[in-house]
């Protein structure tokens, strides 16, 4: 019985690397370079019917000049279940950014600027393209006022609201459920 229960444990810790191999993952079909996701055989179909109205809370930088983080998982959300047969036009997203995440919403001029990594903001395409996409970018105005971030400094289409706090609290009203990670 030991034995059997010591192979079960080895089984779950390995599984997860398995499901995890990136050779899985597939971008689009809304955004062709970027929100990774992996096909899954669900158990129970998703409704034909299925509207989304979700919001992501992002605080954490862009590691290294690369895309953010959070701003990946709002694409993500998108291309999954997109890919899974609900319409685009009936997902709506918005990321609340505050804290040092803010920056990773800055045009390569405000970038240059401010003598962050590199010459521009290298996930500013990406932050474009989601735009274009319907999905809002919402700033902690708080948040901009203590790094010294400007309307003007923001890629356009970026909104700023009073605090991520009224932003999500707006946003709750308004239907959106909060990812929880």
């Amino acid at each position: 019985m030991k034995k059997l229960l010591c192979l079960f444990a080895v089984g779950l810790l390995a599984a997860p690397a398995t499901a995890q191999d990136a050779s899985t993952f597939t971008t689009g079909p809304v955004f062709e370079d970027f929100g990774p996701h992996a096909n899954v055989e669900q158990t129970e179909p998703l409704p034909a019917d299925l509207a989304l109205r979700h919001s992501f809370d992002v605080a954490a930088a862009a590691e290294d000049g690369r895309f953010n983080r959070g701003f990946e998982s709002a694409a993500r959300f998108i291309n999954m279940h997109t890919a899974n047969g609900v319409s685009p036009e009936r997902i709506d997203v918005a990321v609340v950014v505050h804290g040092r995440a803010v920056q990773d919403l800055l045009t390569d001029a405000a970038w240059a600027a401010r003598d962050l990594e590199g010459d521009a903001n290298l996930g500013g395409d990406h932050v474009r393209a989601m735009l274009d996409a319907g999905v809002r970018f919402i700033v902690c105005g708080q948040s901009a006022a203590g790094i010294g971030v400007s309307n003007e400094d923001l890629i356009p289409g970026v909104e700023m609201a009073l605090s991520a706090m009224t932003a999500h609290a707006l946003l709750q009203q308004r239907g959106y459920t909060v990812n929880p990670f």
